[in-house]
């Protein structure tokens, strides 16, 4: 009689040990989703940064304001900010750069209940006089 117990005591034992083992798999799984997630939004952010700076490298976008836009789908709820600053430097002449600025950019976007974001910052030209 007490080795069928202790065959059930055996057997509960292995069932446990294979849930924990499931469960943790089941972790691990929902882990590398989150990370292949948020490695895609980063790669957008990434998209969307540098199609900015082709913007205001092209002239498409001023420099001499400071803009904070909203983006529309596919991008809802992300928000890029636009700073730039008069570069405040002179050549070997002693003479100030003119239509040189330091522009900071600054993209904002909720995932998973937590804000992320990605900031570049680069010299560029002003097109226009």
């Amino acid at each position: 009689m007490s080795r069928r117990g202790f065959v059930l005591l055996e057997v509960l034992l292995a069932v446990a040990i294979f849930a924990i083992g499931v469960i943790t798999l089941g972790r691990c799984v929902s882990n590398c989703i989150a990370a292949e997630q948020l490695k895609a939004e980063s790669d957008r952010a990434r998209q969307v940064l540098e199609n900015r700076v082709a913007e205001i490298q092209s002239g498409a976008v001023p420099l001499t304001k400071e803009i904070t836009e909203h983006l529309k789908a596919p991008f809802a709820g992300w928000t890029l900010r636009q700073k730039a600053i008069p570069l405040d430097r002179k050549n070997e002449l002693g003479q100030p750069f003119q239509g040189l600025f330091t522009v900071t950019l600054d993209l904002t976007w909720p995932s998973h209940g937590q804000t992320n974001s990605r900031t570049v910052t680069f010299y560029a030209q002003s097109t226009t006089p």
